[in-house]
């Protein structure tokens, strides 16, 4: 089984490959199977300069199939040998198998890592996210890799409006992810590219047929929400942090798990030449 959640924006990459974005994106995964090989090869080219790797930014990189291929691993230790610096954001529960090469890796690069957990209600991570981990699952990562030394933040994606973004339903979040451990949390509200927008509507006119008109408004001008409502939900989540306790993301939030050991000089054999300066 793979994560089918109905509004995800990389359906769209699905047609890249002639696959359908609906049914097929479902159903289907690719598998670069090469990949740890391919990474390595690049990393060694004359031409890298060491620039950051952002994993996970479109599909997930710990998806139940990465069980069974064991990509990861390799990826990641290529990326320690280099000291490459990298991000992962993820809602898989996988990562955590990997726990002791990103403490590694972080001992000599920076490393950032964040979970995405858009609303901690049960009945609509059912609806809407088929396939993946249940939010307290994901916030238990949060929890480990905090237990564990390592800064880890929450990508409150996505804030479904009308569904996800009640007062009540944003402070339950905001509170489970502070409780949870973490450095950060940056909102984002639901946003609707061509191939995720025809899937996400059609399941909204079968299990909430009444807001379908309203999305059609609230979405007239194009994929992203009205900035009107991105700012309510980000200053109304922002405001929920700081009385949590917690912050957006900052850069270099967050970096490296775990500072290098203080180095000891050893004691002077002899006499000692001493300087002007």
């Amino acid at each position: 089984m793979k994560y089918r959640c109905v509004y995800c924006f990389a359906r769209k990459t699905h047609s890249y490959l002639d696959l359908d974005t609906g049914i097929g994106f479902d159903t289907q995964i690719v598998v670069k199977v090469n990949a740890p090989e391919l990474l390595r090869r690049q990393l060694a080219s004359p031409r890298w300069q060491g620039e950051h790797v952002a994993m996970g930014t479109n599909v997930d990189c710990y998806q139940r199939a990465e069980g069974r291929y064991r990509l990861m691993p390799g990826i990641l230790s290529a990326l320690r040998e280099r000291a490459n610096p990298f991000s992962i954001l993820t809602k898989g529960t996988l990562i955590l198998r990997d726990l002791d090469l990103l403490r590694q890796a972080a001992e000599v690069t920076d490393v950032g890592v964040s979970v995405s957990v858009g609303f901690v209600d049960t009945e609509l991570w059912r609806t809407v996210e088929p396939g993946t981990p249940a939010p307290e699952r994901r916030l238990d990562v949060v929890r480990t890799l905090s237990e564990h030394g390592i800064g880890c933040g929450v990508l409150m994606a996505p804030v479904i409006p009308f569904l996800g973004d009640e007062p009540a339903q944003l402070r339950s979040t905001v509170r489970a992810i502070a409780e949870a451990g973490a450095t950060s949390v940056t909102p984002l509200a639901l946003h609707l590219r061509p191939g995720a927008r025809e899937w996400f509507m059609a399941w909204l006119g079968q299990h909430h047929p009444h807001l379908v008109r309203r999305y059609e408004r609230l979405y007239a001008e194009g994929a992203y929400a009205p900035k009107w409502y991105q700012r309510r939900i980000t200053r109304q989540v922002h405001d929920l942090a700081e009385e949590y306790g917690i912050g957006p993301t900052r850069a270099g939030m967050p970096r490296r798990i775990r500072p290098p050991e203080p180095v000891e000089e050893p004691e002077p054999s002899g006499p000692t030449q001493l300087t002007l300066i």
